[in-house]
């Protein structure tokens, strides 16, 4: 196996771990949260966004959920472009259902 084609199927691994992630919470508002964002702009991502949103979902539910809806302020180390384009996300409506 080549060195190009290992390094591919690791970001595939990684990216199809973090749709898990994003769908399986532990609860239904932050799936619908991140799942909906993931699916909608994990492709687009490069690797250092796909890390920077793999360090946000670290943050426990409650957490991420009151920052998300501005009921709380961001750490200053997560709040990032990714998390601000998170948060514009569902703001905007695009997270929601039809």
């Amino acid at each position: 196996m080549t060195e190009n084609k290992r390094l591919e199927g690791e970001t595939d691994q990684r990216r199809r771990r973090l749709r898990y992630r994003a769908w399986h919470r532990g609860t239904r508002e932050m799936d619908l949260v991140l799942g909906r964002f993931v699916d909608a702009e994990l492709a687009g991502m490069s690797d250092h966004e796909v890390a920077e949103l793999e360090t946000l979902m670290d943050a426990a539910d409650p957490d991420l959920f009151a920052w998300v809806l501005g009921q709380a302020d961001v750490p200053e180390h997560l709040n990032t472009p990714i998390f601000r384009r998170l948060a514009e996300f569902n703001h905007a409506g695009k997270g929601s259902q039809d």
